[in-house]
């Protein structure tokens, strides 16, 4: 079980990309765009950098549902490989079987 503390943070910036994204979104747009002065460029470009750093979607971390581990992450079924192996042994997992032979 990942620490509480590292699950709330990743939480909190799951918020924060989302209620800043729309605002990313233009400033990049201005950024990216050819017509743009480059005056309209230079302060699109600081008004993204005051803007706080866990608004950026690279920030978040996959973590487990479950457990909050943050490596061994399958991003399909959003479990850690410790417990897509437990829950596919116990027959949770549709279409999943532990092999054995």
């Amino acid at each position: 079980m990942a620490k509480q503390s590292s699950i709330n943070k990743n939480n909190n910036r799951r918020k924060l990309v989302a209620q800043k994204a729309n605002r990313r979104a233009k400033l990049k747009a201005i950024i990216g765009s050819e017509k743009t002065s480059a005056q309209d460029r230079m302060q699109a470009t600081i008004k993204l950098a005051e803007m706080p750093r866990n608004s950026s979607k690279t920030r978040i971390r996959n973590r487990c549902e479950l457990t909050g581990r943050s490596r061994g992450f399958y991003r399909k079924l959003r479990l850690c490989r410790n417990q897509l192996r437990e829950l596919a042994s116990q027959g949770m997992i549709p279409g999943m079987t532990k092999s054995s032979w």
